[in-house]
C-alpha cells in the first residue's frame, strides 16, 4: 500500500465522523492494506451517469462526503452557469439514499440553490419529469438502478430532463476536482433549509400530473375498461409500486395481485441477489405466485422503475419469459401497427434504440415509413434525439424508444426511460391481442416467422476491484491491437470502432466515419447477419457482449446462438 493511500485513510479516520457506520468501518479495516487499497485508490469517477459504487468509507465509496462533494461542484457549476438556479431531487429504496438526497438539497441550500426534495422514493422518470416541471436548471437522481444491494449511485441530470451532457459533465468534474472533501463544503441543517424556502418538499399534485402524462401515452384509450387480465406484479422492492398501480388502474386494470415479500421498499433486497428483471432469480418469487393465481402476466420493475420486465403466460399454461428486445420488438409493432390503423400515426414518424438493440426493429420500421435512429447504449442518447426534434418543433413525430436492457418511452413528457408507462403499454397491449385470441407469445413468434429469428443475447463478464478494472482496459486495448477475423468459426466482414469513429467493410475495404460520440465499443459485423458487440459499462464493473444470432428457424438461431456465446466466453475471459 502507497504512502498516499495510507494519509488518504487516516485523514478519513479523522475527518469522517459525522456517519456512525463510516467511524466504524474505519476502525475495522485498520492494518488490512488490501481493503484500505480498495476504499482509496482512486476516486468514484463522475461521468455523464453520475457516481455509482459500493456504499461505504473513502473516497472510491458512496457516502455522505463523496455525495456532499459532488453536490458542492454541481452548485459551483450551476450558479456559475444561472441566476438563482434551482435542482429537483429524488431516491429510491437504496440504502442510504433518503440520507444522501437529504446531504444533497442542505448542500445546494448553503449555496444559494433552491432544493426540491421528493417527500418519498419516486421512479427515476418522476425525476425527469419534475425537472421539465419545476423548471429547474438540474436533476439529482440517487439509485444504483438493479445493481446488488451494496451499491448506491447519483444520476445528475440537466435542465432538459436529460441526463448530464458530456460536455456539462466535464466540467462539473473540474468543479468537483476544485473541492476538498472535508475542508470546502456548504451546508446548511436540513430542518433550517425547510425554514427558510431553500429546500421544499415536492407536491403530490406534481406525481397525478406526471400520471396525467403517462396515461396520455395509450395507444387504444379504453381499451382495457373491464379488462379480465389478471397481472402479478413485483416492484422488487423499490420505488415502482404506487404509481405502477395506479396508471393501471387508471387504465381499467383492476386484477393486479403484488409479490408481498417484494411489496415495500427495502435496500437489502432480501429475496434476491441482485434486483434486475432481466434475470430470472429476481422473479422466481413472482413465477411462483402467478402460477398459484393462474395468472396472465407477469410485471417486474427495478428499484427505480425505469426498466421493465415481463412474463406471459403460454396457452400451454407456462411462463414465458421475454427479452427486453422482444418486448421492445413488440412494442414498436403495437404502436406503428396500431397508430397507422387509428390515424394517430405523425407525417415522418421517428423511433429511437441503441445500437446494441435488436435490428429485428429496422424491418418493422421499415414496413411502417417509421425512420430508426440508432445510438450509443444509454438512454440519455434517445433522450437527446427528443430534445433535437423539440428544437426543431418537432418532438410529435417520435413515437417510441427502447434499448434492450428492458428500458422504454413512448411520449416526449420525461427524458427517460419509464418502467410506468412500459408496463402500462405493456397491458394494454397485451389485453390488444387477447381480444383477437393471441397471446404476446403468439405475438413475438408470429413476428419471428415474418421477418426471421432474431435471436440476441447479453452476456455479463465481471471484473471486481482494481485489478478488475486494469484487466478490462487490457483486454480492450488486445481486441483493438489484433482485430478477430472470425467468431466461432463465422468470418467477420464489417467492423466498427466506436471509440475511432470508425467503421470499416472488410470485403471491401471501404472505411466510413461515424456521426457519433466516441465510445469505448467494438461491433464485429459477421456473415449471415450475425453479430457480436462488446463494451465494458460505464457504471459497473464489468464487460458487456451482446450476440445477436439469426436463423430460418428458431432452432437454427439457437443453435448459432450456442457457439456465438462460447466463442464471445473465450474471448472476454
Amino acid at each position: 500500500m502507497s504512502t498516499a493511500t495510507n494519509e488518504l485513510y487516516q485523514l478519513w479516520k479523522a475527518n469522517a465522523t459525522q456517519d456512525e457506520d463510516l467511524v466504524k468501518e474505519l476502525a475495522a479495516i485498520e492494518g488490512n492494506e488490501d481493503e484500505i487499497y480498495e476504499r482509496f485508490y482512486k476516486e468514484l469517477e463522475f461521468g455523464t451517469a453520475g457516481l455509482r459504487g459500493i456504499i461505504g468509507a473513502g473516497c472510491n465509496r458512496m457516502n455522505i462526503y463523496t455525495v456532499a462533494r459532488t453536490t458542492q461542484g454541481l452548485a459551483n457549476y450551476l450558479n456559475e452557469k444561472y441566476e438563482n438556479p434551482s435542482v429537483a431531487i429524488a431516491y429510491d429504496s437504496r440504502i442510504k439514499a433518503d440520507v444522501f438526497a437529504k446531504e444533497c438539497a442542505a448542500v445546494l441550500a448553503a449555496n444559494g440553490v433552491k432544493a426540491f426534495i421528493s417527500t418519498e422514493l419516486q421512479p427515476t422518470p418522476v425525476l425527469s419529469f419534475a425537472v421539465r416541471e419545476l423548471k429547474c436548471q438540474a436533476g439529482i437522481m440517487i439509485t444504483a438502478s438493479h445493481n446488488p444491494a451494496k451499491y448506491n449511485g447519483y444520476k445528475c441530470y440537466g435542465s432538459d430532463g436529460c441526463q448530464m451532457t458530456d460536455v456539462d459533465a466535464n466540467i462539473v468534474y473540474d468543479e468537483i476536482q476544485k473541492v476538498d472533501i472535508f475542508n470546502d463544503i456548504k451546508k446548511v441543517d436540513f430542518e433550517e433549509g425547510l425554514k427558510s424556502g431553500m429546500i421544499t418538499f415536492i407536491e403530490d399534485s406534481l406525481y397525478e400530473t406526471y400520471l396525467d402524462n403517462v396515461q396520455a401515452q395509450a395507444i387504444n384509450p379504453g381499451l382495457c375498461e373491464g379488462s379480465t387480465f389478471k397481472i402479478v406484479y413485483t416492484p422488487l422492492n423499490g420505488a415502482g409500486n404506487k404509481l405502477v398501480r395506479k396508471v393501471l388502474s387508471r387504465i381499467g386494470i383492476k386484477d393486479v395481485i403484488v409479490v408481498p415479500e417484494q411489496e415495500l421498499p427495502d435496500g437489502n433486497f432480501p429475496t434476491c441477489p441482485s434486483p434486475n428483471p432481466e434475470i430470472r432469480e429476481a422473479l422466481e418469487l413472482a413465477i411462483a405466485l402467478a402460477d398459484k393465481e393462474n395468472a396472465d402476466l407477469i410485471l417486474a420493475t427495478d428499484p427505480d422503475s425505469d426498466r421493465v420486465g415481463i412474463a406471459v403466460k403460454n396457452k400451454d399454461g407456462s411462463l414465458r419469459l421475454f427479452t427486453g428486445n422482444e418486448t421492445g420488438i413488440m412494442l414498436t409493432n403495437y404502436i406503428l401497427s396500431c397508430r397507422k390503423a387509428n390515424g394517430t400515426l405523425p407525417e415522418k414518424p421517428v423511433a429511437v434504440k441503441t445500437i446494441v438493440s435488436s435490428v429485428l426493429v429496422e424491418k418493422i420500421c421499415e414496413r411502417f415509413g417509421c425512420e430508426l435512429k440508432n445510438v450509443l447504449t444509454g438512454f440519455k442518447y434517445i433522450g437527446d434525439q427528443i430534445l433535437r426534434l423539440e428544437k426543431k418543433n418537432e418532438e410529435y413525430r417520435y413515437v417510441f424508444g427502447f434499448e434492450e436492457s428492458y428500458g422504454y418511452l413512448a411520449g416526449t413528457y420525461v427524458r427517460d426511460k419509464d418502467a410506468v408507462v412500459g408496463s402500462m403499454l405493456i397491458c394494454e397491449m397485451a389485453a390488444y391481442y387477447a381480444k383477437q385470441g393471441k397471446t404476446l407469445c403468439d405475438v413475438i413468434d408470429g413476428l419471428y416467422e415474418e421477418y426471421g429469428y432474431f435471436k440476441n443475447t447479453t452476456l455479463n463478464f465481471a471484473f471486481e476491484g482494481a485489478a478488475g478494472m486494469d484487466k478490462m482496459q487490457s483486454l480492450m486495448n488486445n481486441l483493438r491491437e489484433n482485430p478477430l477475423k472470425e467468431v466461432a468459426g463465422i468470418k467477420v466482414i464489417k467492423t466498427v470502432d466506436y471509440k475511432a469513429s470508425e467503421a470499416i467493410d472488410l470485403l471491401t475495404g471501404e472505411k466510413t466515419i461515424l456521426d457519433l460520440p466516441k465510445s469505448n465499443v467494438l461491433e464485429y459485423g459477421l456473415e449471415g447477419d450475425c453479430k457480436l458487440i462488446i463494451r465494458p459499462s460505464g457504471t459497473e464493473p464489468k464487460i458487456k457482449a451482446y450476440v445477436t444470432a439469426v436463423g430460418k428457424t428458431s432452432e437454427e438461431a439457437d443453435a448459432c446462438t450456442k457457439v456465438l456465446v462460447e466463442a464471445a466466453g473465450q474471448i472476454i475471459s
